[in-house]
């Protein structure tokens, strides 16, 4: 829920796809235009990026210098971030607003200019300010040197899937509205394949993405979770996926029906096309474990093997039921990095900061906030909800700005008590703009410890400017003494976005090799 947002600033420092060459400097223009788009029996305006949704697929090699030019014609303010890209050296580049920039301007355009130093695999690009990512995102494919394969088979061809979430009304009236009120944002109409939802019962004539296949061929799906709020399950009718890459970084390969995906992640699948000829259903399904509202309406596309008669009936499959923690628990608990010599998993083994933030919500007193009766639920990590500056922290930081930040962030919860229990009588947070200063080069261990204030909900985290290794998790609280001697520091799976899960906790390291202004949220 985008209420629960999460944003805390660290400071790191003392203070068919197209051929393409290596090493090349790739240029795109992006512009942020208006277009009438018809879905589920309704028509809306939507902002997009040179009018589509999902928007173009930014394609590079690893090692590539990538330019964006911007170019902004709506009457909002725009930034792109680059999720899941190191930007090293590069933090001018990374585009959350008024963080590392001030925000592109109505008639204003800004060139992201930023290289791809050691990464290749499936990110994601989207806005980063007010809801506007709903509709503005779209995927990165970083395609592997010339002539470095991948890990595993190579596959005939790869397929950019991308899901998302769908309101009939405007997402800045739907965002503008929950702040107005104090409640938590209505949730999404529909969630969409490739911007499709498919037929559903208020709009049995919508259409779905179809994925023509051949029979004996394989193919690499790059599935991506652009939704702004919802965990989603994948699914397709009477096939296994064999997952061999998260978050641009190779795992070992495993089989699995189902595939969980956090909103910001993505996930890399081979599918065997080995099954008799016909069409199978493919769902995408919300995955919530706490009694949190989500959107419950599955979304469905269909995987046709080429050559089916057109009158053959679908085949179907069941998506798991919305609370599957098992299937979600077992899905992410199968995750483990290649480790190989190629691509080694450099896990620190020494700790120089030791981090605990809980991660919740709270309410705050809002006067004007009658249907949430004077109060308004927010987001927070350690009791702080952020306060966005005005000035951009980078910005900040680097010409010596005074009194746009403070450097006193806690390093572990300023109240102590039993986090996934019974919450505290006295719900409300503290407000600032504060940041964690990190030593350059210093290894870091975070433990991100969910809560049950007000409701316990599984929070998906993105750490910008970074990987990090996943070394462990678990329910209920943190035990400092006893769940580190579990955690795996041989092969855990490196991702850049993580979902602490519902009353429970996950342990993550990284080192602070980039320097700069980097967002946890």
């Amino acid at each position: 829920m985008e209420s629960s947002t999460i944003r805390i600033l660290v400071i790191v420092a003392i203070i068919h796809f197209p051929v393409l060459i290596d090493s090349a400097v790739r240029q795109y223009k992006f512009d942020v235009v208006m277009k009438n788009a018809t879905m589920l029996c309704s028509t809306k305006p939507i902002v997009t990026v040179n009018g589509m949704f999902p928007g173009p697929t930014l394609y590079a090699v690893e090692d590539d210098t990538v330019l964006i030019n911007v170019v902004n014609h709506v009457n909002y303010n725009v930034t792109i971030h680059w999720h899941g890209i190191r930007q090293l050296r590069t933090g001018w580049a990374d585009g959350p607003a008024y963080i590392t920039q001030c925000p592109i301007t109505t008639g204003q355009s800004y060139i992201y200019n930023f290289t791809i130093t050691g990464q290749r695999g499936t990110l994601l690009w989207h806005a980063h300010i007010l809801w506007l990512r709903s509709t503005v995102h779209g995927a990165i494919v970083i395609l592997p040197k010339c002539c470095v394969p991948y890990p595993f088979p190579k596959p005939d061809k790869e397929v950019v899937v991308v899901l998302a979430e769908w309101w009939k009304s405007d997402t800045e009236d739907v965002i503008n509205e929950a702040i107005k009120s104090g409640l938590a944002p209505n949730v999404s109409d529909a969630d969409t394949i490739n911007g499709l939802p498919g037929p559903v019962s208020d709009c049995p004539s919508q259409g779905g993405f179809t994925l023509h296949v051949e029979k004996g061929k394989t193919y690499l799906l790059r599935l991506i979770n652009a939704a702004l709020n919802e965990e989603l399950f994948f699914k397709i009718a009477g096939h296994h996926l064999t997952i061999v890459e998260v978050d641009a970084t190779y795992v070992k390969p495993f089989k699995t029906d189902t595939v969980l995906i956090s909103p910001g992640q993505t996930t890399n699948v081979l599918l065997f096309v080995d099954q008799k000829q016909g069409n199978y259903l493919v769902t995408v399904s919300p995955f919530m474990d706490a009694p949190i509202a989500v959107d419950n309406i599955t979304a469905t596309a269909t995987l046709n093997y080429i050559g089916t008669l057109t009158n053959t009936p679908t085949i179907l499959t069941t998506p798991p039921l919305e609370n599957a923690t098992t299937v979600a628990t077992n899905f992410v608990n199968s995750l483990r990095s290649l480790n190989s010599k190629q691509y080694p998993a450099s896990v620190p083994r020494t700790v120089d900061y030791n981090l605990y933030f809980t991660v919740g919500l709270g309410l705050n007193p809002c006067p004007t906030c009658k249907p949430g009766n004077g109060s308004r639920v927010v987001a927070s990590i350690n009791n702080l909800t952020f306060t966005l500056p005005t000035t951009a922290l980078l910005q900040a930081n680097y010409f010596n700005i005074n009194g746009v930040f403070m450097t006193d962030f806690p390093a572990n919860p300023p109240y102590v008590f039993n986090y996934t229990g019974t919450p505290p009588w006295n719900l409300q947070t503290m407000n600032g703009t504060k940041v964690f200063r990190l030593a350059y080069n210093a290894n870091v261990q975070l433990v991100l410890q969910g809560t049950g204030i007000v409701a316990p909900e599984n929070h998906p985290i993105h750490l910008h400017g970074f990987s990090f290794y996943a070394v462990g998790s678990g329910p209920g609280n943190y035990n400092p003494m006893t769940d580190p001697m579990k955690f795996n520091l041989v092969d855990p799976v490196e991702r850049n976005t993580i979902g602490v899960p519902s009353g429970g906790w996950v342990a993550i390291r990284f080192r602070a090799d980039n320097p700069g202004i980097l967002t946890l949220l």
